[in-house]
């Protein structure tokens, strides 16, 4: 006879969110950070260091510069979805090989496209030759000088420049050269690298690297075998979850995220009426840690983590995303969401909570607000994806 299906409650996932996402059990380094969470979201660069500090015992922006370009133990590169991430290298690895190199051949052959057929002011002749020698000058120029920025390329190599007519005749024609989208292949393919910003924490210009120089012996994977291990660290940190959440967080296919999870063995779990998978052995009731508050910002990875967020979102979606499905800047409490916050040009940390929450519990947001502008110091970052109540909050 079948075994009666285990149940996880609600209580329980957020307690495995708060201590394994380090928003109640702080961790010591911003590697160890990162790796409780898998990867940070770094579509914005402010929610790498944010993220990061959020789950620090000793905050510091400088702490989270010195991982990413000093020790280089996290490193950012295009992985899930299309997304720029930072990872842990072993992970960076995984996701590499798992999701990277999908999505780069993918991109190739869309591109190509392009070349051949929207080409300006001519199409491109033979355009899987001319992208393939026009990737390999760029990557000698970029081992030539060492590091270079996306102009300095295209100063090395003209070709960058070549232009494309997209959507032609509609009311969003545009025409753009090939740059960002040829170095985007190279990042994908894993032959080039982010490496530190031009100016301040919060800059999107970043300086690009040889992956590696940058990141010497990143480990090797068989694509399968790095999506099984991808899959195990996600429900080590996201689950118990349903299986759809993995697909959507990985950008697999149907069929790859099954292939994964065969390998994985995971238990079968009622999450409150809901079919979900754990790792098998990881079904044992977490205690629940004491009271605590986090301020968390746009698209940190644990609001990210699932797609399924009306467990700890509750009925505050309208207020904290945008129309695309990015979410703002949200304050945390026990494991669920009950507010949110934004900076003010001033500095000063404005937030509204959404739900009583009670004098105890409020006391703990305003003291984590205070925490979040030490984290800040004198930046002023306004987040890529605004939403209505960070909108209404710094208005």
């Amino acid at each position: 006879m079948p075994q009666p299906t285990i149940k996880i409650s609600t209580e329980q996932r957020r307690a495995r969110l708060a201590v394994r996402h380090h928003l109640a059990a702080p961790a010591a380094a911003a590697s160890d950070a990162v790796a409780g969470v898998v990867a940070l979201h770094a579509t914005d660069p402010a929610t790498v260091h944010l993220s990061a500090c959020a789950r620090l015992a000793s905050p510091a922006i400088a702490e989270v510069e010195r991982a990413l370009y000093e020790d280089r133990t996290l490193l950012r590169l295009l992985g899930m979805r299309r997304t720029v991430f930072v990872t842990g290298l072993d992970t960076a690895a995984l996701v590499q090989a798992g999701c990277s190199a999908d999505i780069e051949v993918k991109q190739r052959k869309l591109l190509e496209q392009h070349l051949g057929q929207q080409g300006h002011p001519a199409n491109v002749p033979e355009p899987g030759k001319w992208l393939a020698d026009v990737e390999a000058s760029v990557e000698a120029a970029l081992r030539a000088r060492g590091s270079a920025t996306a102009q300095q390329l295209s100063e090395d190599e003209p070709r960058l420049r070549q232009q494309l007519l997209m959507a032609a005749g509609k009311p969003y024609e545009a025409i753009g050269n090939v740059t960002s989208r040829v170095l985007f292949l190279l990042a994908a393919g894993g032959r080039i690298v982010r490496g530190r910003p031009r100016g301040s924490w919060i800059s999107t210009q970043y300086v690009w690297h040889p992956m590696d120089s940058w990141a010497p012996g990143l480990s090797q994977w068989d694509a399968e075998e790095a999506r099984v291990e991808l899959a195990r660290r996600w429900l080590r940190a996201y689950g118990p979850a349903p299986v759809s959440d993995l697909r959507w967080w990985t950008g697999w296919t149907a069929g790859q995220t099954k292939e994964a999870l065969a390998a994985v063995k995971p238990a079968e779990v009622d999450l409150d009426g809901v079919p979900g998978v754990v790792l098998p052995g990881d079904v044992a009731p977490v205690p629940s840690p004491p009271p605590w508050v986090a301020f968390l910002p746009a698209l940190d990875p644990t609001p990210m983590g699932w797609q399924d967020r009306d467990w700890f979102l509750g009925a505050h979606r309208p207020a904290l995303f945008d129309r695309s499905g990015n979410i703002g800047p949200t304050i945390w409490l026990d494991g669920r969401v009950v507010g949110g916050w934004a900076q003010r040009a001033s500095g000063e940390i404005a937030f509204r909570l959404l739900e009583e929450v009670g004098s105890e519990a409020s006391a703990l947001v305003e003291a984590a607000a205070d925490r979040c502008a030490g984290w800040y110091g004198e930046v002023r970052a306004v987040p890529r994806f605004r939403t209505p109540l960070e909108r209404e909050l710094t208005g």
